[in-house]
């Protein structure tokens, strides 16, 4: 069980740092580093943020519940 959680948290944790670095920079950053100007020409469509946001969420959401379960079995 231990072990099984553990590995959601590692994906889940890995798939957190790639849609927050995917999400459009507001302002100068490690966005606009990561290529702002790729995301300027071919972003835009508010359709995939708002699904980006939701995944975002998601993703936080699981990984949020991982560390509360694997702090409540490990509890001594």
């Amino acid at each position: 069980m231990t072990i099984g959680i553990s590995i959601a948290l590692i994906l889940s944790s890995a798939l957190m740092v790639l849609l927050v670095l995917l999400h459009k920079g507001k302002g100068g950053g490690l966005s606009d580093l990561f290529g702002g100007g790729f995301t300027s020409s071919f972003g835009g469509s508010s359709v995939v943020e708002r699904n980006l946001d939701r995944l975002t969420i998601i993703t936080g959401t699981i990984w949020f519940v991982c560390i509360i379960a694997l702090g409540l079995i490990l509890k001594p």
